[in-house]
């Protein structure tokens, strides 16, 4: 089955972030194919690069980004929602008039249109958050 997970909380003020990275994971061991990873609202955070976990915590957005990249899946942060929240690629930073990038390189920004193209071609679209 083709699956899309909609992840709608920051990494560290909810367990969604986490458990959606599981059953990500759990999909991808059970031969799914995960057809697009979307963050949106507070669920972008998991896309920054900047975050920063204690030593004794795990990094759950360098986790979403190993996974992201080991699989070669399509990860895209909302646009809307990554601005405000200061998560932003080269694009949209030269657009701002910023001078940094602070999304991993294994995601993009990008629009409601890549959402709604994943339900037209997602067998299941679960939400976390």
């Amino acid at each position: 089955m083709k699956f899309t997970l909609v992840i709608y909380t920051a990494p560290f003020s909810h367990e969604a972030s986490s458990t959606a990275l599981r059953f990500a994971k759990t999909l991808i061991d059970e031969g799914h194919e995960i057809y697009r990873l979307f963050f949106f609202s507070d669920g972008v955070h998991n896309t920054s690069r900047m975050a920063v976990a204690a030593q004794d915590e795990v990094n759950i957005p360098a986790q979403w980004h190993d996974l992201i990249s080991r699989y070669e899946l399509d990860s895209v942060a909302c646009v809307s929602s990554a601005i405000k929240r200061g998560i932003l690629d080269e694009k949209e930073s030269a657009r701002h008039e910023l001078d940094a990038t602070t999304i991993h390189s294994s995601s993009e920004i990008g629009g409601l249109g890549q959402f709604i193209d994943a339900n037209i071609n997602s067998d299941r679209i679960i939400s976390f958050g």
